[in-house]
């Protein structure tokens, strides 16, 4: 079960960002600006914002199986159509469509493993599940920047276009297998004895029990510290997106022209938040804390990307300081996203992480749109990173507002 659903979260990262690698082609192209790419990327999050507590209903509604196969089928399909774009119009349509059709993709998923685990495993199976956002890049930059050399003008086509078609292939073979093969729940599962279904409801804090919709939403819209994780984790998508959008476009700006080398070099950073997100997520789960396990890494991580701007001239030295942002903010995410769980019960929890999704990804519009408009009008975004940076920094420490007696899982 958790490699499917790891595939699949590797594939809607790999389709979000893999804009950032068409971009070094594409905009020549098309005669794009950089404020209308870092518009038309920060579009996708619009249509994700508004659709993702829906999604998340439709999801307790109609099954896990059943709408997580849809999402990633329909998302495969917005991406693949991105090949056909001519105008920045069609861009920002399509970007719009892609964020509708991946809305509730992920607080989906770690509400349905909020069913499967209990919280003393939330964050190590978190992590597992959320080291599809490094690897994604791992693959996607080599992969990406291969099929851009060797693939461009095959039967007329540019080579950015052809990297949209076959990076859409994957959703849509796994969207197949989570409907052929996921349960809908642990009590659908045949292949669970008497005796593990007995422990996993006896143990389970989430009992899949029948509260309507209304309650649930109220339960989450009411909660403070929902409100105050969705503002914590925007700060650090903030920091998460400006890396991943615009880490080839550093590199480029630095000397390296050669599109593999550029994905190859952008993988660095994410091996090392691979191993900081598994680190974290099991130490967090030994100990039973989440406070400082979350507070910690981002400090470094804001602290590492401050550092991005001053070190401009030296690639190396920029891909380090772009490993200890990733490993920072990224390992913090695996017991981050443990806590609507534990503080919200049931269905409310679904829209708990929904509602925080939602809040948090309206940072993703502004990661996008604000660097591309500071690098089209000043052809510099060290500003940008900086204030970027002290928002994480804030972000992070705004977590020790939590009670403590809240983050308790064992």
């Amino acid at each position: 079960m958790l490699p499917l659903l790891f595939l699949g979260f590797l594939a809607s990262y790999l389709d979000r960002v893999n804009v950032g690698y068409a971009k070094l082609r594409m905009l020549s192209d098309l005669g794009m600006s950089e404020a209308t790419y870092g518009l038309g990327t920060g579009l996708f999050f619009l249509g994700y914002i508004l659709c993702e507590v829906p999604s998340n209903l439709m999801l307790v509604k109609f099954g896990a199986r059943n709408w997580i196969a849809r999402i990633l089928v329909t998302w495969g399909l917005c991406s693949g159509l991105m090949m056909f774009v001519h105008t920045p119009t069609q861009f920002y349509i399509l970007r719009i469509l892609l964020g509708v059709a991946e809305a509730g993709f992920m607080p989906g998923v770690l509400y349905y493993l909020a069913l499967w685990f209990p919280p003393q495993y939330r964050s190590k199976v978190t992590a597992a599940f959320m080291a599809g956002i490094p690897l994604a890049s791992v693959i996607g930059g080599p992969v990406s920047g291969l099929l851009m050399d060797r693939l461009n003008g095959v039967a007329g086509y540019e080579g950015w276009r052809w990297l949209f078609f076959w990076e859409a292939l994957p959703p849509v073979l796994i969207g197949v297998a989570v409907f052929l093969f996921l349960p809908t729940s642990p009590d659908k599962a045949t292949w669970l004895t008497a005796s593990e279904s007995e422990w996993l409801r006896r143990e389970n804090p989430l009992p899949s029990d029948k509260v309507s919709l209304s309650v649930s939403i109220g339960a989450a819209f009411r909660s403070p510290w929902v409100w105050l994780l969705g503002i914590v984790d925007g700060t650090l998508l903030l920091g998460l997106y400006t890396i991943a959008f615009w880490t080839p476009s550093l590199l480029h700006d630095d000397g390296i022209r050669s599109t593999f080398q550029i994905g190859c070099l952008s993988a660095i950073p994410q091996i090392g938040a691979v191993a900081s997100m598994f680190l974290i997520g099991r130490s967090s789960d030994e100990r039973g804390e989440r406070r400082w396990h979350i507070v910690l890494p981002i400090v470094v991580g804001s602290i590492a990307m401050a550092c991005i701007p001053l070190c401009m001239g030296n690639p190396f030295i920029v891909i380090a300081c772009i490993t200890a942002a990733n490993m920072g903010i990224l390992g913090a995410l695996p017991p981050f996203w443990v806590l609507p769980s534990i503080m919200l019960k049931g269905s409310s929890a679904a829209v708990g992480l929904a509602l925080a999704g939602s809040i948090a990804n309206i940072a993703g519009f502004f990661a996008t749109a604000l660097v591309g408009y500071a690098r089209s009008v000043t052809g510099d975004m060290s500003g940008v990173i900086w204030l970027f940076a002290g928002l994480v920094l804030l972000g992070g420490l705004s977590v020790l507002m939590i009670p403590k007696n809240s983050m308790k899982s064992l």
